[in-house]
């Protein structure tokens, strides 16, 4: 049994999994479906958009502006390199909002966290002075940055 991430756009589900499918490599959209005579929204408009991230299946569907996202559910992509943490970052932030320690808004209002891989090493280790030095840094990043957090932990 896989768990499906169902996600409710007003209008934009085919744009959002468009988006998504070019900002992942291993991303592809698998299915679309529209609305029929029936409604309630305009026969002929997208009502669903399945599409798979690194084999995770998402659905965006355009349910209508009832609900909005919120940061109460976000995405985390876990990144082994500040290359990619500049890439997800700056594609997933355009026309969105930057947050603070690592966290931004799509241009749809969706909550993604881009967290460099090392930072929980960092967080959890031993010494809690460095430990505590990397949270301080972080704690004034928006975007992470790999070099400065690891450097706070270094510093003496």
């Amino acid at each position: 049994m896989a768990i499906t991430p169902f996600l409710w756009f007003d209008t934009e589900a085919e744009e959002a999994a468009k988006l998504y499918t070019t900002v992942f490599d291993d991303a592809r959209i698998t299915d679309v479906t529209h609305y029929g005579e029936a409604g309630p929204r305009p026969a002929g408009m997208v009502l669903t958009v399945a599409f798979e991230i690194d084999g995770q299946p998402f659905v965006a569907l355009n349910g209508g502006p009832e609900y909005r996202f919120t940061e109460a559910i976000s995405f985390q992509i876990p990144c082994r390199t500040q290359e990619e943490v500049d890439r997800y970052w700056s594609a997933l932030s355009e026309g969105g909002e930057e947050g603070p320690c690592g966290w931004l808004k799509d241009r749809f209002g969706l909550s993604w966290q881009v967290v460099p891989t090392v930072l929980p090493e960092l967080l959890s280790q031993p010494d809690r002075e460095k430990a505590n030095r990397v949270m301080a840094a972080m704690m004034q990043m928006k975007k992470l940055d790999i070099a400065a957090l690891t450097a706070a932990a270094d510093a003496a």
